[in-house]
């Protein structure tokens, strides 16, 4: 079996590649198909632990879940996890590689093609359609040489490419026609067709906009897509959505803090709690202070504990922590925010950067280790009250101290987590707890909220259907057929 495929570039970041073929995903399954994603190249703290214990980016998890399949390290055979504002930490094919800064991986690029090149034909050979998602923006010429995220990738692989623009970012007429001016005209034979998302109002205003486009660049014009709010339902990718304005809750009950730090990961281990209406969750950036109202400080993951950590004291955040706690108040860390709420944290590998031992929180009599392998694995298991859950772990460090006696959970029989003498801060390696219903509603009543009964998980298939019927309503998804080689 070998796959048609059709790639997905964009005239820049978060302008709605992942979701779009997240939807065609889901709406060619719908037509009888069978279909893989696949992304060559992701840059993206927002990971997932796949079946075969290797790391692919969250996105593609949840295009996987699209087409109805167990995602793959094949899926994204390259991810980037950024460590430092020019340095990222190198996955290939679902394992560490190590880590290099912006100009030495741009050496490393060309020789990480072949391993792209194999994960796709492992991807071709086992649908009826391989969707594939570039990265960023397709007009990035500084960044061709040695490309393997977008027209380079497109090229060696010889797969047709349709140009997605976002017309809410204002300017998407010239972003679109832009890119054929730019791009080099080898690579801008191989666009087929464009997209314009996030469209609102009455579509017939923009059909001039459309007929220029088409004129400007000889593209087909595949559909104006219209804003579709059910798609916040689904996880980001991109941590350009932390971004998003959010409106107060009317009626929430339980306000839940979050300080928003450079290197935050898993971020999505934030949309269940979000998603309960009597849940307010507070998303707070450096320059402004943590509520004093809230009920729960959240210290999320961190790809950079130690650089986040100080991030956190610079903002003050450490201040209205301690705060917090005098009055108190639940924290809860996930992962690296569980380090930070240690006594000290540890890397003398240098493995997040130079060799170092800083001073942590000091809210849990613990002590962490940056050391050893990255661990990858599902869980299952229950917190101290009883409460079963389940999970993954994805983190390099261990973890000890006195406060380890108190388990936050028992994961294959064995404690795991911390939590204080008091029992207001506790922290645990495991992500995804939230998207437990039981373990969720178990923290909304301890929060003193009343249980909603929502279905986390049965909301995520409701959304990619209506995203799938959304795309079939408003894309010309037989031209897509026809343009995928």
């Amino acid at each position: 079996m070998s796959a048609r495929a059709l790639m997905f570039q964009g005239t820049g970041s978060d302008v709605g590649k992942s979701l779009i073929v997240a939807g065609l995903a889901r709406a060619l399954v719908a037509r009888g198909h069978t279909v893989r994603p696949f992304k060559p190249q992701n840059m993206s703290n927002n990971a997932a632990v796949t079946a075969d214990g290797g790391e692919i980016g969250r996105a593609q998890a949840l295009q996987a879940r699209a087409a109805r399949v167990d995602p793959s390290v094949h899926m994204n055979p390259v991810l980037l996890k950024p460590q430092s504002e020019t340095g990222a930490q190198v996955v290939v094919q679902g394992r560490m590689e190590g880590n290099a800064r912006a100009a030495d991986y741009q050496k490393m690029k060309p020789g990480l093609m072949p391993r792209v090149l194999e994960s796709f034909g492992r991807m071709k050979g086992e649908a009826d359609f391989v969707l594939v998602e570039g990265a960023g923006s397709a007009a990035e010429v500084n960044l061709r040489k040695g490309d393997i995220a977008n027209m380079g990738f497109a090229r060696a692989a010889d797969v047709p490419v349709i140009l997605i623009g976002d017309i809410d970012r204002g300017g998407v007429i010239a972003s679109l026609v832009g890119t054929k001016a730019v791009v080099d005209p080898e690579d801008a034979a191989l666009i087929a067709g464009f997209i314009v998302n996030r469209f609102r109002g009455d579509p017939a205003l923009f059909a001039d906009g459309m007929k220029h486009v088409a004129e400007l660049t000889g593209w087909v014009p595949i559909g104006l897509v219209p804003h579709l709010p059910d798609a916040a339902r689904l996880p980001a990718e991109d941590a350009l959505a932390l971004n998003a304005a959010r409106e107060r809750k009317a009626g929430a009950r339980i306000r839940i803090a979050v300080p928003v730090l450079p290197h935050i990961a898993n971020f999505d281990d934030l949309d269940p709690l979000e998603a309960e209406p009597e849940v307010e969750l507070v998303r707070v950036k450096p320059g402004t202070a943590l509520p004093g109202d809230a009920d729960l400080i959240l210290l999320p993951g961190s790809k950079a504990t130690i650089a986040d950590l100080s991030a956190l004291r610079a903002a003050g955040f450490d201040i209205d922590i301690a705060a917090h706690v005098r009055r108190g108040g639940r924290v809860l860390g996930l992962c690296g925010g569980y380090q930070m709420l240690g006594r000290t944290i540890s890397d003398p590998d240098g493995i997040e950067g130079p060799p170092a031992e800083v001073e942590g929180l000091g809210l849990l009599d613990i002590e962490t280790r940056l050391t050893g392998d990255k661990k990858l694995v599902a869980v299952q298991g229950q917190t101290s009250d009883g409460v079963g859950f389940s999970g993954y772990e994805m983190h390099i460090g261990e973890t000890s101290g006195p406060d380890t006696a108190r388990a936050f959970a028992t994961i294959d029989g064995q404690p795991e987590g911390a939590i204080s003498a008091d029992g207001l801060v506790a922290g645990t390696y495991t992500h995804g707890l939230f998207a437990d219903d039981s373990q969720r509603a178990a923290w909304i009543t301890r929060l003193g909220g009343a249980v909603s009964g929502l279905n986390y998980e049965a909301g995520v298939e409701t959304a990619l259907d209506a995203l799938a019927a959304h795309l079939e309503a408003h894309l010309d998804i037989d031209a897509l057929i026809r343009i995928a080689r």
